[in-house]
Protein backbone atom coordinates (compact mmCIF):
# COMPACT_ATOMS: atom_id res chain seq x y z
CA UNK A 1 0.00 0.00 0.00
CA UNK A 2 1.16 3.22 -0.98
CA UNK A 3 1.63 6.29 2.07
CA UNK A 4 -0.80 8.43 0.41
CA UNK A 5 -3.35 5.16 0.87
CA UNK A 6 -2.38 4.90 3.88
CA UNK A 7 -2.05 8.55 5.29
CA UNK A 8 -5.94 8.74 3.50
CA UNK A 9 -7.19 5.78 5.90
CA UNK A 10 -5.11 6.90 8.93
CA UNK A 11 -7.04 10.77 8.38
CA UNK A 12 -10.35 9.34 7.45
CA UNK A 13 -9.77 6.91 10.73
CA UNK A 14 -9.47 10.14 12.91
CA UNK A 15 -12.31 12.15 11.05
CA UNK A 16 -14.50 9.15 12.38
CA UNK A 17 -13.20 8.71 15.72
CA UNK A 18 -13.56 12.30 16.57
CA UNK A 19 -16.92 12.53 14.75
CA UNK A 20 -18.23 9.59 17.36
CA UNK A 21 -16.28 11.53 20.22
CA UNK A 22 -18.52 14.94 19.22
CA UNK A 23 -21.61 13.02 19.53
CA UNK A 24 -20.99 11.34 22.73
CA UNK A 25 -21.67 14.42 24.93
CA UNK A 26 -25.27 15.13 22.84
CA UNK A 27 -25.69 11.10 23.18
CA UNK A 28 -24.92 11.27 27.33
CA UNK A 29 -27.38 14.56 27.64
CA UNK A 30 -30.23 13.21 25.80
CA UNK A 31 -30.34 10.04 27.92
CA UNK A 32 -30.22 11.46 30.94
CA UNK A 33 -32.94 13.83 30.14
CA UNK A 34 -34.90 11.07 28.89
CA UNK A 35 -34.49 8.99 31.81
CA UNK A 36 -35.06 12.11 34.53
CA UNK A 37 -37.99 12.31 32.33
CA UNK A 38 -39.33 9.10 32.92
CA UNK A 39 -38.79 8.41 36.64
CA UNK A 40 -40.63 11.60 36.26
CA UNK A 41 -43.85 10.67 34.66
CA UNK A 42 -43.61 7.61 37.00
CA UNK A 43 -42.55 8.90 40.55
CA UNK A 44 -45.48 12.00 40.03
CA UNK A 45 -48.28 9.72 38.09
CA UNK A 46 -49.40 12.93 36.08
CA UNK A 47 -51.75 12.13 33.30
CA UNK A 48 -50.22 10.94 29.82
CA UNK A 49 -52.99 13.42 28.33
CA UNK A 50 -50.79 16.37 29.80
CA UNK A 51 -47.27 14.52 29.75
CA UNK A 52 -46.86 11.20 29.17
CA UNK A 53 -43.80 8.78 29.52
CA UNK A 54 -41.10 8.05 26.92
CA UNK A 55 -41.66 4.43 26.50
CA UNK A 56 -45.34 5.59 26.12
CA UNK A 57 -44.66 8.15 23.19
CA UNK A 58 -42.23 5.11 21.64
CA UNK A 59 -44.77 2.71 21.88
CA UNK A 60 -47.67 4.91 20.51
CA UNK A 61 -45.48 6.32 18.05
CA UNK A 62 -44.53 2.79 16.72
CA UNK A 63 -47.75 1.34 16.50
CA UNK A 64 -48.88 4.72 14.48
CA UNK A 65 -45.46 4.48 12.26
CA UNK A 66 -47.51 4.21 9.09
CA UNK A 67 -49.75 6.93 9.45
CA UNK A 68 -46.88 8.80 10.93
CA UNK A 69 -44.74 7.70 7.94
CA UNK A 70 -47.01 8.79 5.48
CA UNK A 71 -47.36 11.87 6.88
CA UNK A 72 -43.46 12.47 7.55
CA UNK A 73 -43.05 12.32 3.76
CA UNK A 74 -45.43 14.84 3.02
CA UNK A 75 -43.27 16.85 5.31
CA UNK A 76 -40.51 15.64 3.55
CA UNK A 77 -41.95 16.68 -0.11
CA UNK A 78 -42.13 20.30 0.83
CA UNK A 79 -39.22 20.73 2.53
CA UNK A 80 -37.03 19.53 0.09
CA UNK A 81 -38.97 21.73 -3.05
CA UNK A 82 -39.34 24.47 -1.15
CA UNK A 83 -35.48 23.94 0.30
CA UNK A 84 -34.77 23.72 -4.00
CA UNK A 85 -36.55 26.94 -5.21
CA UNK A 86 -34.80 28.89 -2.31
CA UNK A 87 -31.32 27.46 -3.19
CA UNK A 88 -31.98 28.29 -7.02
CA UNK A 89 -33.12 32.11 -6.68
CA UNK A 90 -29.99 32.44 -3.61
CA UNK A 91 -27.33 31.57 -6.04
CA UNK A 92 -29.04 33.27 -8.81
CA UNK A 93 -29.40 36.56 -7.26
CA UNK A 94 -26.42 36.37 -5.03
CA UNK A 95 -24.08 35.65 -8.11
CA UNK A 96 -26.22 38.94 -10.06
CA UNK A 97 -25.45 40.91 -6.63
CA UNK A 98 -21.51 40.16 -6.85
CA UNK A 99 -21.72 41.22 -10.56
CA UNK A 100 -23.11 44.64 -9.49
CA UNK A 101 -22.44 46.93 -6.59
CA UNK A 102 -25.35 48.82 -7.21
CA UNK A 103 -27.48 45.98 -7.30
CA UNK A 104 -25.96 45.11 -3.34
CA UNK A 105 -26.50 47.72 -2.16
CA UNK A 106 -30.60 48.05 -3.54
CA UNK A 107 -31.42 44.08 -2.65
CA UNK A 108 -29.33 42.97 0.43
CA UNK A 109 -31.20 45.70 2.70
CA UNK A 110 -34.09 44.12 0.65
CA UNK A 111 -33.09 40.25 1.76
CA UNK A 112 -32.51 41.60 5.86
CA UNK A 113 -36.20 43.19 5.70
CA UNK A 114 -37.50 40.56 4.38
CA UNK A 115 -36.33 38.41 7.48
CA UNK A 116 -38.09 41.14 9.80
CA UNK A 117 -41.83 39.29 8.19
CA UNK A 118 -43.08 36.58 10.88
CA UNK A 119 -44.12 33.70 9.73
CA UNK A 120 -46.76 33.55 12.01
CA UNK A 121 -48.22 35.81 9.65
CA UNK A 122 -46.78 34.90 6.22
CA UNK A 123 -48.20 31.05 6.44
CA UNK A 124 -51.88 32.27 7.09
CA UNK A 125 -51.97 34.64 4.22
CA UNK A 126 -50.18 32.69 1.66
CA UNK A 127 -52.74 29.76 2.50
CA UNK A 128 -55.38 32.22 1.44
CA UNK A 129 -53.53 33.76 -1.35
CA UNK A 130 -52.97 30.22 -2.98
CA UNK A 131 -55.52 27.65 -1.19
CA UNK A 132 -54.02 24.65 0.40
CA UNK A 133 -52.41 22.66 -2.06
CA UNK A 134 -48.62 22.28 -2.48
CA UNK A 135 -47.75 26.01 -3.54
CA UNK A 136 -48.40 27.78 -0.56
CA UNK A 137 -46.03 25.44 1.50
CA UNK A 138 -43.39 25.48 -1.10
CA UNK A 139 -43.04 29.62 -1.03
CA UNK A 140 -43.06 29.70 3.10
CA UNK A 141 -39.96 27.42 3.58
CA UNK A 142 -38.52 28.88 0.45
CA UNK A 143 -38.91 32.70 2.34
CA UNK A 144 -37.77 30.97 5.73
CA UNK A 145 -34.52 29.59 4.31
CA UNK A 146 -33.65 31.89 1.38
CA UNK A 147 -31.69 34.89 3.63
CA UNK A 148 -29.51 32.42 5.36
CA UNK A 149 -28.07 30.83 2.08
CA UNK A 150 -28.10 33.96 0.10
CA UNK A 151 -26.13 36.10 2.87
CA UNK A 152 -23.64 33.37 3.11
CA UNK A 153 -23.43 33.47 -0.67
CA UNK A 154 -22.68 36.96 -0.93
CA UNK A 155 -20.63 37.39 1.97
CA UNK A 156 -18.35 34.47 0.54
CA UNK A 157 -18.01 36.21 -2.77
CA UNK A 158 -17.01 39.36 -0.93
CA UNK A 159 -14.30 37.43 0.93
CA UNK A 160 -12.13 36.22 -2.17
CA UNK A 161 -8.60 37.17 -2.25
CA UNK A 162 -8.39 40.52 -3.78
CA UNK A 163 -4.72 39.95 -4.59
CA UNK A 164 -5.52 36.29 -6.83
CA UNK A 165 -7.86 38.65 -8.67
CA UNK A 166 -5.54 41.35 -9.51
CA UNK A 167 -3.32 38.94 -10.80
CA UNK A 168 -5.90 36.94 -12.78
CA UNK A 169 -6.92 40.72 -14.36
CA UNK A 170 -3.24 41.78 -14.46
CA UNK A 171 -2.96 38.01 -16.97
CA UNK A 172 -6.33 39.74 -19.06
CA UNK A 173 -8.50 37.59 -17.48
CA UNK A 174 -12.14 38.58 -17.66
CA UNK A 175 -14.98 39.50 -14.63
CA UNK A 176 -16.40 36.22 -15.05
CA UNK A 177 -13.36 34.42 -15.27
CA UNK A 178 -12.10 35.93 -11.76
CA UNK A 179 -15.41 34.81 -10.29
CA UNK A 180 -15.20 30.95 -11.74
CA UNK A 181 -11.32 30.78 -10.37
CA UNK A 182 -11.47 32.49 -7.51
CA UNK A 183 -14.95 34.28 -6.48
CA UNK A 184 -17.39 31.00 -6.43
CA UNK A 185 -14.29 28.79 -4.63
CA UNK A 186 -14.20 31.25 -2.05
CA UNK A 187 -17.72 31.25 -1.22
CA UNK A 188 -18.33 27.57 -1.03
CA UNK A 189 -17.31 26.95 2.59
CA UNK A 190 -19.75 29.77 3.41
CA UNK A 191 -22.34 28.63 1.23
CA UNK A 192 -22.38 24.81 2.99
CA UNK A 193 -22.29 26.50 6.06
CA UNK A 194 -25.15 28.41 5.30
CA UNK A 195 -26.97 25.46 3.54
CA UNK A 196 -26.79 23.44 7.10
CA UNK A 197 -28.31 26.68 9.14
CA UNK A 198 -30.82 26.66 5.88
CA UNK A 199 -32.09 23.34 5.68
CA UNK A 200 -33.13 23.01 9.36
CA UNK A 201 -35.20 26.18 8.75
CA UNK A 202 -36.67 24.44 5.96
CA UNK A 203 -38.07 21.75 7.95
CA UNK A 204 -39.53 23.94 11.12
CA UNK A 205 -41.14 26.54 7.79
CA UNK A 206 -42.28 22.64 6.28
CA UNK A 207 -44.29 21.87 9.09
CA UNK A 208 -45.76 25.17 10.15
CA UNK A 209 -47.30 26.06 6.87
CA UNK A 210 -48.76 22.66 7.57
CA UNK A 211 -49.78 23.44 10.87
CA UNK A 212 -51.80 26.26 9.81
CA UNK A 213 -53.71 24.51 6.46
CA UNK A 214 -52.84 21.10 4.91
CA UNK A 215 -54.17 17.98 4.36
CA UNK A 216 -51.16 15.58 4.62
CA UNK A 217 -47.77 16.20 6.87
CA UNK A 218 -47.11 15.97 9.89
CA UNK A 219 -47.60 19.76 11.05
CA UNK A 220 -51.19 18.82 10.39
CA UNK A 221 -50.62 15.42 12.00
CA UNK A 222 -50.21 17.19 14.89
CA UNK A 223 -52.69 19.93 15.04
CA UNK A 224 -55.08 16.93 14.71
CA UNK A 225 -53.97 14.68 17.42
CA UNK A 226 -53.41 17.70 19.47
CA UNK A 227 -57.09 18.54 19.41
CA UNK A 228 -57.38 14.35 20.34
CA UNK A 229 -55.64 15.11 23.90
CA UNK A 230 -53.52 12.79 22.26
CA UNK A 231 -49.99 14.12 23.83
CA UNK A 232 -48.10 10.90 23.16
CA UNK A 233 -48.55 10.98 19.79
CA UNK A 234 -47.81 14.68 19.26
CA UNK A 235 -44.31 14.23 21.02
CA UNK A 236 -43.78 11.42 18.69
CA UNK A 237 -44.21 13.60 15.12
CA UNK A 238 -42.29 16.20 17.07
CA UNK A 239 -39.79 13.37 17.32
CA UNK A 240 -39.94 12.49 13.92
CA UNK A 241 -39.49 16.33 12.93
CA UNK A 242 -36.50 16.29 14.85
CA UNK A 243 -35.18 12.89 13.21
CA UNK A 244 -35.67 14.39 9.99
CA UNK A 245 -34.38 17.79 10.29
CA UNK A 246 -30.58 15.70 12.23
CA UNK A 247 -30.77 13.76 8.86
CA UNK A 248 -31.05 16.83 6.28
CA UNK A 249 -28.65 18.69 8.59
CA UNK A 250 -25.82 15.18 8.47
CA UNK A 251 -26.86 14.89 4.84
CA UNK A 252 -24.89 18.25 3.93
CA UNK A 253 -21.64 16.93 5.16
CA UNK A 254 -22.10 14.12 2.76
CA UNK A 255 -22.69 16.35 0.01
CA UNK A 256 -19.82 18.61 1.01
CA UNK A 257 -17.41 15.54 0.78
CA UNK A 258 -18.49 14.72 -2.30
CA UNK A 259 -18.94 18.41 -3.87
CA UNK A 260 -15.76 20.14 -2.54
CA UNK A 261 -14.06 17.95 0.19
CA UNK A 262 -11.53 20.68 0.11
CA UNK A 263 -14.20 23.29 1.79
CA UNK A 264 -14.76 20.51 4.50
CA UNK A 265 -11.00 20.31 5.35
CA UNK A 266 -10.98 24.33 5.15
CA UNK A 267 -13.72 24.42 7.46
CA UNK A 268 -12.49 21.64 9.73
CA UNK A 269 -9.26 23.39 9.72
CA UNK A 270 -10.79 26.67 10.90
CA UNK A 271 -12.73 25.08 14.00
CA UNK A 272 -9.37 23.46 15.14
Amino acid sequence: MSTSATRDIAVGGAARSGGIRWAVPSVVTVAVLVAVWQIYVSASGIRPQVLPSPMRVARQGWAHREEIGTHAAATLQVTLLGFAVSLTLAWALAIVVDFSPWLRRAFVPLFVASQTLPIVAIAPLMIIWFGFGLLPKILVVSLVTFFPMAIGLIEGFAAADREAGALLRSMGASRAQVFRYVRLPSAVPRFFTALRIGITYAVVGAVFAEYVGASAGLGIYMSLQKNSFRTDLVLAAVLVTALLSIALYLSTFLIERLVAPWALAENRSGRG
